[in-house]
């Protein structure tokens, strides 16, 4: 179901769950360059952090950024989308606190992309010292796919990485299939930099993919992890073997 009033475009909201490190601002950058979409980046970081109080890296611009409390952040999603016929949200499973109320997700077309624990534990661990279970979110991306698949009475969406990075077109084009939005070709390039969508936070973790300017030919390469975070990958395994599962 669509929100809006008769006299608004109807807007159709994509909420893509993932983790962090998991090509998702890639992700972001593509279902931003459709003409009718307007993206929105980790609209509940700034309350994850009050909630938490955890010191991430530009803790004080995040927190500064967007709105604290979470119940305006869903109110804010949920209103008519004045540019678009389509909103595109980049969440991070992480962010959800169990106070969440995920019922405010029911009429989006929800999402998941998951991406092998190895490789996002590795690709994390550069970025910060410290990571948990929590931190990366693959159990809590699975919680929140059950939650979800309880409420809408539907099985959500369910995309991996890896897939997309070897086939984009083809893996894009079956992935606007299974949300019934149309295939279109502007979602494998984009403009190299920031974009105005970006948080805050673009200058600590998107480096990366500001040297981008669409998905570029896959390499596969050998991922080695510190003996230390070799228990955490084995804990991830079977919360992301459960969504691959359902993967398309």
């Amino acid at each position: 179901m669509n929100q809006g009033t008769s006299s608004e475009v109807k807007t159709t909201r994509i909420s893509m769950w993932s983790g962090p490190r998991n090509i998702s601002t890639a992700m972001m950058r593509s279902f931003g360059s459709r003409p009718e979409c307007q993206a929105v980046d980790e609209p509940f970081y700034a309350y994850y952090l009050a909630k938490t109080g955890l010191r991430h890296p530009m803790f004080k611009e995040v927190i500064a950024s967007q709105p604290t409390d979470w119940r305006t952040v869903a109110a804010n999603l949920n209103v008519a989308n004045a540019s678009g016929s389509e909103l595109y949200i980049k969440h991070m499973t992480h962010h959800m606190t169990e106070e969440v109320d995920l019922s405010s997700f029911r009429d989006h077309r929800n999402c998941f992309l998951i991406r092998d624990p190895k490789r996002v534990i590795a690709s994390y661990a550069a970025k910060w010292n410290r990571i948990t279970t929590d931190d990366i979110g693959i159990k809590r991306q699975l919680e929140i796919f059950r939650t979800l698949e309880e409420l809408t009475g539907q099985t959500p969406v369910v995309v991996e990485a890896e897939d997309i990075l070897r086939q984009p077109e083809a893996m894009l084009k079956k992935l606007c299939h299974a949300l019934d939005i149309p295939w279109r070709e502007e979602m494998l390039s984009w403009k190299k930099g920031r974009q105005p969508e970006d948080g805050v936070w673009a200058a600590h973790w998107y480096a990366s993919v500001e040297e981008t300017t669409g998905f570029a030919p896959y390499k596969d390469r050998e991922i080695s992890l510190k003996p230390e975070l070799t228990e955490l990958m084995a804990e991830q395994v079977p919360y992301f073997d459960a969504l691959r599962a359902h993967k398309i």
